[in-house]
C-alpha cells in the first residue's frame, strides 16, 4: 500500500521533460515561497521596531523618552503593515503575470487541437463565424 503511495507521487519522465523544456512553469510556486519569505522578514523588522521603541522608552527613564517611543512605535508599525501590503501587491502582480501566460498557452493548445489557421510565425488562431443579424 505504501509503495504504491509512493509510485503514484513519483515523477513522470515527461513532467520532467515538461520541467526541463519550459513547457510547464514553476514560477508561481516559487513565487509564493519568496512572498512568505519575504513577510517573515517584515514581521522580523516589526519585531526590531518594537524592541527598538521599548528600549528608547527604557533608556530614557522620563516622560520625554515614553512621548518618542509611543509616537515611534506607531510610525514603526504602520510602516511594517505598508510594506506588508505593498510586498503583497508585488508578489500578486508576479503571480497574475505568470498565470496570464499559462492561460495564453493553454489557449494555445486548444487553439491547435481545434484546428486553428495559420497567422505566420507559427501563430494559429481560429476563426469563429457568427450568423449575421
Amino acid at each position: 500500500m505504501a509503495l504504491s503511495r509512493l509510485s503514484a507521487r513519483a515523477p513522470s519522465r515527461g513532467a520532467i521533460l515538461d520541467f526541463l523544456s519550459f513547457d510547464r512553469m514553476i514560477t508561481s510556486s516559487v513565487t509564493h515561497l519568496i512572498y512568505w519569505c519575504g513577510l517573515a522578514v517584515i514581521f522580523l523588522s516589526g519585531f526590531g521596531v518594537v524592541g527598538a521603541s521599548i528600549g528608547l522608552a527604557i533608556r530614557e527613564a522620563s516622560l520625554e523618552g515614553l512621548l518618542i517611543a509611543i509616537p515611534a512605535l506607531v510610525a514603526g508599525l504602520l510602516t511594517v503593515a505598508a510594506l506588508a501590503l505593498i510586498w503583497r501587491g508585488v508578489c500578486e502582480f508576479f503571480v497574475a503575470i505568470f498565470q496570464i501566460a499559462e492561460d495564453l498557452r493553454a489557449i494555445r493548445l486548444s487553439s491547435e487541437g481545434q484546428g486553428g489557421t495559420e497567422l505566420g510565425g507559427g501563430v494559429r488562431a481560429s476563426f469563429d463565424r457568427r450568423p449575421e443579424r
